[in-house]
């Protein structure tokens, strides 16, 4: 096969996107990054991708990534219930949806509350700095108590952990990484696209202009010293051969809704991805310790996603013909007449 070609006969060129308008060195251009190399490797047709956002700094990222895809960048907070239609509409897609920490947890909170526990089948990614990059800096909702703005102004509100929020709500698949960090990332980006069900990764991404400063918990030096991995992710796709090695004992393995293969090498505690409550417990720890939890915190492979519980025929609604989806006006008679 030739190098520079992936499984499906692609080169990388239909995978990458538009230039940045970012600022240089955000943390949103590495996630971007990730999301390339990841839909490259696993030989996902571009074509069968819809990408989702709402409105802010994150929010912009669609547009950096994967230009040969579908895009629909909707009204603020309102990514979730676009991306719910877009699944319903034409079930055969590949949804992947970006929003920002503010995107997410204030205008958008209520959407993504009702995603979450819908398990509707979207990667869902929040691009987290803390603050809202788009209009000169403000606290977000996921600033931590004690945190500081460039001019001093410490943040004494308690934080949304979307993680924590995620899982008790019923997302199938909740993890949290760092846009430093680029093996960790990829793992989890690969495993969220074998992954059916609501897939929420948020991604420690530093705003280098506003919330990178000392006495920020967004910030690169903080989360790089502050970053507590929950396991050492390796990630086999279904189309490669199994061949993971760890000592017995250390490893947590998990097979995903494809076939493919999640490997968990555990690190300091004897760590469970499918344990809810361990999952929950591991976030309140860190947490109360000032430190981040990384890695894939919780995963229920077997849980049924929104659309499978609808029970939608396997043809996507938005290729049926009009006889189907708009019945002529005998059928309306027929109906009027049985209610008489």
């Amino acid at each position: 096969m030739d190098p520079k070609k992936n499984r499906i006969g692609l080169e990388l060129t239909p995978y990458r996107g538009g230039k940045t308008t970012l600022c240089a060195g955000c943390g949103h251009n590495a996630i971007s990054e990730r999301i390339i190399e990841a839909f490259f490797e696993m030989g996902v047709d571009p074509r069968q991708v819809i990408k989702l956002s709402g409105i802010g700094c994150s929010s912009k990222s669609p547009a950096y990534f994967l230009g040969g895809s579908h895009g629909f960048n909707s009204v603020h907070g309102r990514m979730p219930s676009v991306g719910t239609g877009a699944v319903l509409a034409n079930r055969k897609l590949i949804a992947i949806g970006v929003s920002g920490d503010g995107d997410t947890g204030a205008i958008g909170i209520g959407q993504f509350v009702h995603l979450m526990r819908r398990n509707v089948p979207l990667v869902y990614i929040i691009e987290d700095n803390g603050c809202y990059g788009l209009t000169k800096g403000q606290f977000s909702p996921t600033a931590t108590v004690g945190s500081t703005l460039k001019n001093g102004i410490v943040n004494d509100i308690d934080p949304i952990d979307t993680c924590m929020l995620a899982i008790q709500l019923g997302a199938s698949f909740v993890a949290r990484s760092f846009s430093g960090d680029k093996k960790q990332l990829l793992s989890i980006l690969k495993a969220s696209l074998s992954h059916r069900g609501t897939c929420m990764i948020d991604v420690l991404s530093p705003c280098v202009t506003f919330n990178d400063h000392e006495g920020s918990t967004k910030s690169y030096a903080y989360v790089k010293e502050h970053d507590e991995v929950a396991g050492d992710v390796s990630f086999v796709p279904y189309f490669d051969e199994i061949n993971v090695e760890y000592d017995a004992g250390t490893t947590t393995a998990v097979t995903l809704h494809d076939g493919s293969h999640l490997y968990l090498k555990k690190v300091a505690e004897d760590y469970n991805p499918t344990d809810r409550l361990a999952a929950m417990s591991l976030l309140a720890e860190t947490a109360r310790r000032g430190e981040f939890a990384t890695g894939i915190l919780y995963v229920e492979p077997d849980k049924q996603d929104f659309v499978s519980q609808l029970n939608i025929i396997d043809e996507p609604l938005a290729t049926l013909p009009l006889s189907k989806v708009r019945p002529g006006p005998e059928v309306l008679e027929q109906l009027m007449e049985s209610l008489r």
